[in-house]
């Protein structure tokens, strides 16, 4: 059981947790009302800030919906950097962080820079020749200045945790109280399409009366691709029908898992290993020694970089190796999109873009 399982549960030595969580959610107002109200000051940089963000600590599905942006703003000559907090081995920040290595696969030409300090990481990115970023994971982080607050809400688990209390953390998953929707420019509901459409109405009518007037739109996680470790692609269809086991290490692993029962496969054995997790090959070490007929072992996008470098390092035995299926999954957008794209097409100019423009028109003159 990981550590948000036992947060899901209700009673017993976890409510010990309460009273930090009523100390960090007053501590968290306290720090909200001082920015509101401008004293505690945002810096701002030379280029235009977007940030994908959310209220709850874990996965809502950042990473597919910075990518997202990273793409639509190259297709409109921008040049894109993004900015990650940064989680790596022993805490340490960095080139390790696990957003890193899923960044360089998913938008390989796109500099990235993986900084706790958002204001150095973003001047980092200007120094890299970006003149637009695009910030993940920043919603709280508010001593950088931002021109757009995409914020994320899982429709799974809106307030981080699926059965136990809407609690702050440590007690739930909230990092901030719900009322701070409204700084938001637009709510982007994830994982819309794994919940049933009354529920979804529901959350829709609930994040209205939170935050009046903020436009909502939905998205949904589609699987692309279903390919070995090695790179070799399979049918989707191949899963249909067939018990397969999962792996994951994320913040929400639930949405994987029903994307997998989606695709028409009776899930066998199924681990969840903490966010951020440093596969070893004693994870998988009673799968080398099994004797009956191997499974394929699905795994994320996410938890295949890492797997990959333990393979390549040769830690991980060839006979898991081959079990190992990796799905790839692409963001859909159901409702929005042009409202994006419009969004995207107010945000100003900054200087870097702007003397670029002008060097362009200067050589063409």
């Amino acid at each position: 059981m990981n550590a948000v399982e036992r947060l899901d549960r209700r009673g017993g030595w976890i409510e010990v947790l309460r009273p930090l969580g009523w100390l960090f959610g007053a501590v968290s107002a306290v720090r909200r009302r001082l920015y509101d109200h401008g004293l505690l000051p945002s810096a701002r940089v030379e280029v235009p800030v977007v940030c994908v963000g959310n209220l709850v600590a874990g996965g809502t599905g950042k990473t597919p919906v910075t990518a997202d942006l990273v793409q639509r703003f190259a297709a409109r000559g921008w040049r894109p950097g993004i900015l990650v907090r940064g989680y790596g081995k022993a805490g340490v920040s960095g080139a390790e962080a696990d957003e890193a290595r899923l960044y360089a696969e998913l938008a390989p030409d796109v500099p990235l820079v993986a900084q706790p300090d958002r204001i150095d990481g973003a001047r980092r990115l200007i120094e890299r020749g970006a003149d637009v970023v695009v910030m993940d994971d920043g919603f709280q982080h508010r001593r950088l200045a931002r021109d757009l607050d995409l914020v994320l809400v899982d429709a799974m688990r809106p307030w981080g945790l699926a059965q136990g209390p809407r609690a702050f953390l440590p007690r739930g998953l909230l990092r901030e109280g719900p009322a701070a929707l409204r700084r938001a420019h637009a709510l982007v509901l994830t994982r819309t399409d794994a919940v049933a459409p009354a529920a979804l109405a529901e959350l829709e009518a609930e994040l209205e009366a939170l935050a009046p007037g903020v436009p909502r739109w939905l998205t949904r996680h589609a699987p692309v691709r279903l390919r070995t470790l090695a790179g070799v692609r399979e049918p989707l269809g191949t899963l249909d029908g067939q018990v397969v086991d999962c792996a994951s290490a994320l913040g929400a692993p639930a949405g994987f898992e029903a994307t997998l029962r989606g695709l028409g496969a009776e899930l066998g054995r199924v681990q969840r290993f903490p966010d951020h997790h440093e596969y070893t090959a004693r994870d998988f070490a009673d799968r080398a020694k099994q004797s009956d007929e191997p499974r394929r072992l699905v795994v994320t996008a996410k938890d295949a970089v890492k797997l990959r470098e333990l393979a390549s390092a040769g830690e991980l035995p060839a006979a898991v190796c081959d079990e190992i299926r990796v799905l790839d999954v692409a963001l859909e957008w159901v409702r929005g999109e042009g409202e994006l794209d419009a969004l995207l097409g107010t945000l100003p100019e900054g200087r870097a873009r702007r003397e670029r423009g002008a060097l362009h028109e200067g050589l063409h003159g």
